[in-house]
């Protein structure tokens, strides 16, 4: 799909150019109590009062979610026209906005709609702007026609009407809406990988494979990509990650790829930010097996990591200027006769001891490893993301990301980005009381804390290998995917650690 901007001088009352380009449809939206947009008032006198007509009798009421498509419209460039309704206008914020964007665009979807002239970036939306509103109506459409078809025998993507979208937005906004564009284009783009990737089944998303799309992902947008094996993992004294990947029969391999778009880090200047994704291609639990049922899910364990490479290739598409460094363990967790066992004791690569309680436990055991490496960077920041717990699941559900930190202001820069990228984050505890829970008589510390704050503890548990730079946490196994008729991967949160970048990047 073509994404391209018009601007029109709405601010100065000329908009004629939204009304004579030519296109298959114009979307407008109607408040309720009758309240037309601007844009509907300038289309209401284009054609002569065909807009009020249909809203004095009725046809269309302005509540959230209706619609009304008009065929055959006289005196405008486009042939048809889409009215959706807002809701109430005094109440109409970014979730009321996507709504509405997405109501639109079900209908354009399901017509012959080949292109389509969308001035929703002009309403008023409750504490955002035009180029917000382009970049979040990409990001929804992109959603809506993302299908997942590569294992079927037969693939069946249907045939696309919708082939070019123009927003109609006012000239004042025009280079912010087109970097807007760009925006929502890159990260659709790196959704679509993570989502691909979680998608895939473990057969065929395995560590080995995870290390040839870095390698391809390095030549596709000129990255630096290592890939480092069993040896060389061995050499570097993971024993913590190298304990879970002992069951399985294929190779853990540990990824490490470096986007640098402000040069080299020289004495603390450009200092990277280090993202950290559990790549946990399946979680059979280990020896701590998990229930047979839904154990087909586990395949999303990996989800961390393709976040990670979802968002590097976001950022690499928008060129954003500042050094970024994607750090990825990953491996499998099976049960076997050599498999690490409840009770063994294993070293991480700091030196730190670690009572294995339970193997299913496992993400943590590879993620502090990768933590530990993330030091030799002399990192701005480091965030880890992970399927970690279920027990994040009992404590937000499926909406909102958990997200640990002990540094106030990463957590809110992290927070800011989740609310302005419609990809939501909650802050959880992260207080010195819960390390108790971690104790060993064995050990240093085990690997589980029992099922009390089960999400904190193991935020608790990474914390100890993140004291050096710092550190946040995000705990997606509630938002990283979906159970049921809708499953599969969600593409999350490739938003909000793109826009946290974008800001850091000040772009």
């Amino acid at each position: 799909m073509d994404f391209t901007i018009k601007a029109c001088n709405w601010s100065k009352g000329k908009a004629n150019g939204f009304l004579t380009g030519k296109s298959d449809a114009i979307v407008l939206g109607i408040f309720e109590a009758q309240t037309l947009t601007s844009t509907a008032r300038d289309m209401d006198t284009a054609t002569k009062g065909l807009i009020s007509r249909i809203v004095k009798a009725g046809d269309m009421s302005g509540r959230a979610g209706t619609t009304l498509l008009i065929p055959e419209v006289k005196g405008i460039g486009a042939s048809r026209i889409l009215l959706v309704g807002l809701g109430k206008q005094d109440a109409f914020n970014q979730k009321a906005y996507g709504e509405a964007v997405r109501t639109a665009w079900r209908v354009i979807l399901s017509s012959k709609i080949g292109q389509v002239t969308f001035t929703f970036a002009q309403l008023p939306i409750v504490e955002r702007n035009g180029d917000w509103a382009v970049r979040a109506a990409i990001l929804a459409l992109r959603e809506l026609t993302y299908k997942f078809t590569q294992m079927k025998s037969k693939p069946d993507n249907g045939a696309r009407s919708l082939k070019k979208i123009v927003f109609s937005i006012d000239s004042a906004d025009d280079k912010a809406a087109r970097v807007a564009v760009k925006q929502g284009v890159a990260i659709a783009n790196g959704m679509d990988l993570t989502r691909d990737l979680g998608n895939l089944p473990p057969n065929i998303c395995t560590p080995t494979y995870l290390g040839q799309t870095a390698k391809k992902l390095g030549r596709d947008f000129k990255l630096k990509i290592e890939v480092l094996g069993q040896k060389q993992i061995e050499a570097l004294n993971m024993g913590s990650f190298l304990s879970v990947a002992k069951g399985s029969v294929q190779p853990p391999q540990f990824i490490v790829m470096h986007y640098n778009g402000a040069g080299e880090s020289t004495k603390g200047k450009n200092a990277p930010i280090v993202l950290v994704g559990k790549g946990i291609t399946f979680d059979s639990g280990g020896i701590s097996i998990k229930p047979g049922e839904s154990m087909d899910e586990m395949k999303y364990d990996m989800c961390g990591a393709g976040s990670v490479f979802g968002t590097l290739r976001a950022v690499a598409e928008m060129g954003l200027k500042l050094n970024v460094i994607g750090v990825i363990p990953t491996c499998e967790n099976m049960p076997a006769g050599n498999a690490v066992k409840p009770g063994d004791i294993i070293t991480a690569m700091n030196g730190t001891t670690i009572e294995v309680l339970n193997t299913d436990a496992e993400g943590r055991l590879i993620l502090c490893d990768a933590l530990t490496y993330a030091e030799r960077f002399k990192p701005a920041a480091v965030v880890d993301i992970a399927t970690l717990t279920g027990a994040c699941i009992i404590a937000l559900g499926h909406h909102n990301t958990g997200l640990f930190s002990k540094d106030d202001a990463l957590a809110s820069e992290l927070l800011d980005a989740s609310r302005e990228a419609v990809d939501p984050a909650w802050r959880l505890p992260l207080d010195d009381e819960y390390q108790d829970q971690l104790k060993s008589n064995f050990a240093d510390l085990a690997n589980i804390g029992g099922r009390p704050a089960g999400s904190v503890t193991a935020a608790c548990f990474l914390s100890r290998f993140s004291t050096a730079y710092p550190w946040a946490h995000l705990d997606i196994a509630g938002t990283a995917w979906k159970s049921g008729a809708a499953k599969g991967a969600t593409g999350r949160p490739v938003p909000m650690l793109s826009q946290f970048l974008i800001d850091r990047a000040g772009a």
